[in-house]
């Protein structure tokens, strides 16, 4: 079993007058406060948590804030294109604001049975919960093979919200109503039983 611990990404270019844009796989820089915010997050859970490895997603506003860290704390660092954002297809960059006064019923149908409709484009849910899964076995494995029991994984607030899905036998259609803010930590155990991986919260 090792410890999982997910870094959500502070605020971004592209967040800091609007909250509620879906980002998805554009690749925006963090603010100056974004950085700020999960600088503060990172050094208050490592005075407590001895971090053996920092993973990564590779859109900048995780990895070059995971390539810092690991560079000052002498880490290895691991970047995994497994662990970037849902892509939201042709909705990408646009606030949900905007999608409910010209898309209406589409981003209600979204919202609610995200398992039945996608945005324009867009990676299905379920082809996403596939590449996570990926990613969480990717890193088990890694993690077996170093022997590292505690993960520092930065990534995206969708991750975070599909790994809830995981480990509490959620529906996939609960993803979009869970909470994961921005820069805060959330705690996990993977494990491997029963030829199977198991993902719990911790």
């Amino acid at each position: 079993m090792i410890e999982l611990d997910l870094l959500r990404h502070g605020e971004t270019e592209l967040t800091q007058w609007q909250t509620s844009i879906l980002r998805g796989q554009l690749d925006d820089a963090l603010t100056d406060a974004g950085w700020q915010q999960m600088q503060q997050t990172f050094d208050q859970a490592f005075l407590n948590t001895a971090w053996q490895i920092l993973v990564s997603s590779p859109l900048q506003r995780c990895a070059r804030f995971a390539q810092t860290q690991a560079q000052q704390h002498d880490l290895p660092v691991l970047l995994l294109d497994n662990l970037k954002e849902m892509n939201f297809g042709d909705w990408e960059g646009l606030s949900t604001a905007d999608l409910y006064q010209h898309f209406p019923d589409d981003l209600a149908r979204f919202w609610q049975t995200p398992t039945q409709f996608s945005p324009p484009n867009a990676e299905k849910i379920q082809d996403f919960a596939l590449r996570i899964q990926t990613a969480l076995q990717d890193i088990y494995c890694l993690a077996q093979q170093y022997q590292y029991k505690k993960v520092c994984v930065i990534t995206h607030g969708g991750v975070i919200k599909l790994c809830y899905c995981l480990a509490q036998q959620r529906s996939l259609d609960d993803i979009l109503t869970l909470p994961a803010s921005l820069a805060t930590l959330h705690h996990f155990r993977l494990d491997f039983q029963a030829q199977q991986f198991v993902l719990t919260c911790h």
